[in-house]
């Protein structure tokens, strides 16, 4: 896969080939977008074109300051790009989101960033806007085609009569719901970060745990106790995962924690890349009298990770 990083003013270069684009801002490339994304690679393969996803960064409302800004995703960047590529796209328009290119009305959106692109056919969600304050719509994209280009619009995708959207896993992420992720997202919800030095205080107790420094760009699940999956070596562990500050050690601590306690594990990773899988949430974070009420709910909380994986040996 091709990727060529956009901005206004337009810097394009390259002449390509007639494209089949999909347009989105895809955050998570849940099941929604990945059918969009799908039907613009057949749609190409039948033509005989190149098959092309557009997406945006930063994620507009960093830029336009509505509301909550979103500096946490459901899929940063780069993992957002290892997934296109996986789906099979031969190209990857990343456009620079700035309060300029906001401002383009949207006859100028797609003579310079659909035309200019030789862009046959355009795929896209039914409710994708484009221009200024979203003024173009499914509904206005033939007018502003200047005959130049088709579409399809792709119908809402619903999952338990609700739209699937990121809006909706962000909202089940910050809830701590993360088993009810996989038919929204069409896998368990993952993030990436590198394996650091902690207190070491868990094997003083026979539970070692790694400690992770995650991207700050993801979304992490609230505090408390959950089921999880990581990935060393491209090797998965089963294990769980405690999100907190560790209030039975740390009376003041203000920094949140990511430890992941894995079972049959005992090899030192400082420095390693992981990727954590998060299952199921177990409870909440608490404060125990001592060392030996701790351990107890450690015992509990793994006997209780390893029944459900056993009762779930097939991943979603």
């Amino acid at each position: 896969m091709e990727i060529i990083r956009l901005s206004f003013p337009t810097n394009i270069s390259n002449e390509f080939p007639p494209l089949v684009m999909a347009l989105g801002y895809f955050d998570g490339v849940h099941r929604g977008h990945r059918q969009v994304i799908l039907e613009a690679k057949r749609l190409a393969e039948k033509a005989g074109f190149h098959s092309a996803v557009m997406t945006f960064d930063p994620h507009p409302s960093v830029v336009l300051g509505k509301g909550r800004k979103h500096v946490q995703y459901i899929t940063p960047l780069e993992e957002k790009i290892n997934i296109i590529n996986s789906l099979g796209i031969d190209y990857l328009f990343i456009v620079h989101f700035t309060g300029e290119f906001a401002n383009l009305l949207p006859q100028e959106f797609i003579d310079q960033f659909i035309i200019a692109l030789n862009v046959h056919h355009v795929v896209a969600g039914f409710d994708f806007t484009y221009g200024r304050m979203g003024k173009g719509t499914m509904e206005t994209l033939p007018f502003h085609s200047r005959n130049q280009f088709s579409h399809t619009v792709v119908a809402k995708f619903a999952h338990d009569n609700e739209k699937v959207s990121s809006t909706r896993i962000r909202n089940l992420l910050n809830e701590g719901k993360t088993a009810e992720l996989p038919p929204l997202l069409g896998k368990f919800y993952t993030t990436a970060g590198t394996v650091i030095h902690g207190d070491k205080r868990g094997r003083t107790i026979g539970f070692p745990t790694a400690n992770i420094g995650l991207n700050e760009a993801y979304i992490v699940p609230p505090t408390g106790v959950y089921a999880v999956r990581m990935k060393v070596d491209n090797e998965w562990h089963v294990g769980v995962c405690n999100v907190g500050y560790k209030p039975t050690f740390n009376k003041e601590a203000v920094k949140l924690s990511v430890e992941i306690h894995l079972f049959d594990f005992n090899r030192e990773i400082y420095g390693y890349e992981v990727v954590i899988e998060w299952h199921l949430f177990l409870r909440k974070e608490q404060k125990f009298s001592g060392i030996e009420e701790l351990v107890t709910q450690i015992e509990k909380d793994k006997q209780n990770a390893l029944d459900y994986f056993d009762r779930n040996r097939q991943p979603f």
